[in-house]
């Protein structure tokens, strides 16, 4: 029995079309998120008689989550975060299947991202567990540390994706990025300030080591979705008139940030 094929309105197999239309996009997030644990990671890699990297972990990687959006954000948004790629899905900048896809491909970049700096690094990082997020405090209070942090930067993503703010996009690059070094100096002496389960993923998988794992999922996810669901429902403002904007274009307004 030949099961018929259902094509979109251009005649092209679904998931052929779907492919063409969103492989660049998955593409960026493998690669920002790669980018973020080679670089990040790499920063927090101690070497003799250099400052403790306990001081360059948040800068760098907030360096780091700077220039990926700023090189990625107009492709994928630059998400590198598989809670942000859920509250994106609902927000409703991408479709279910695209944030499943952009979950994947960020968890693979990470994985990928901590092995190639295994194999460039001089130090036996999985062996000595560099740049491995671990709970300092109660894992209960690690829970809420990691929901609260998360929780800030759902927020932040919901206010530079509100609709009200479409003609002030040049600086969030900036915005994510002291952001990130910021929440990560608060963080960091209690659960080193992960936020990100793929940033968590990458290191654990390389090392085998999982100590309250799960932390660093339900944390975020718990922790950012919540708020962004918040934002949704109380706080998005509907997209400005162009003439409310002042003297700026139609072009201006309309365009699409993160």
């Amino acid at each position: 029995m030949t099961i018929p094929v259902i094509f979109d309105e251009k005649g092209t197999k679904p998931i052929l079309y779907w492919i063409s239309t969103q492989w660049k996009g998955i593409v960026a997030e493998f690669f920002s998120t790669m980018l973020l644990l080679i670089f990040g990671c790499m920063s927090c890699i101690p070497v003799a008689g250099a400052p403790d990297p306990a001081l360059f972990g948040p800068i760098v990687f907030g360096l780091t989550v700077m220039f990926n959006i700023q090189i990625f954000g107009h492709i994928s948004g630059a998400f590198m975060n598989p809670f942000v790629s859920v509250i994106a899905v609902i927000w409703g900048k991408i479709s279910f299947s695209v944030g499943v896809a952009y979950v994947l491909a960020e968890c693979a970049g990470a994985i990928l991202g901590y092995g190639i700096l295994m194999a460039v690094s001089p130090t036996d990082i999985a062996a000595e567990g560099i740049c491995l997020t671990l709970t300092h405090i109660n894992v209960f209070q690690a829970l809420g540390v990691e929901m609260a942090l998360s929780a800030a930067l759902s927020l932040l993503n919901c206010g530079v994706w509100d609709p009200v703010n479409s003609h002030n996009s040049d600086s969030v690059p900036l915005k994510f990025g002291f952001a990130i070094v910021g929440l990560s100096f608060a963080g960091g002496r209690f659960t080193d300030a992960s936020m990100n389960p793929a940033r968590s993923l990458g290191p654990a998988v390389w090392t085998n080591r999982w100590d309250n794992h799960w932390v660093y999922w339900v944390g975020p996810m718990v922790g950012g979705i919540l708020p962004a669901l918040f934002y949704k429902h109380f706080y998005r403002q509907a997209k400005p008139k162009v003439e409310d904007l002042g003297p700026m274009s139609s072009s201006v307004a309309d365009k699409t940030i993160m």
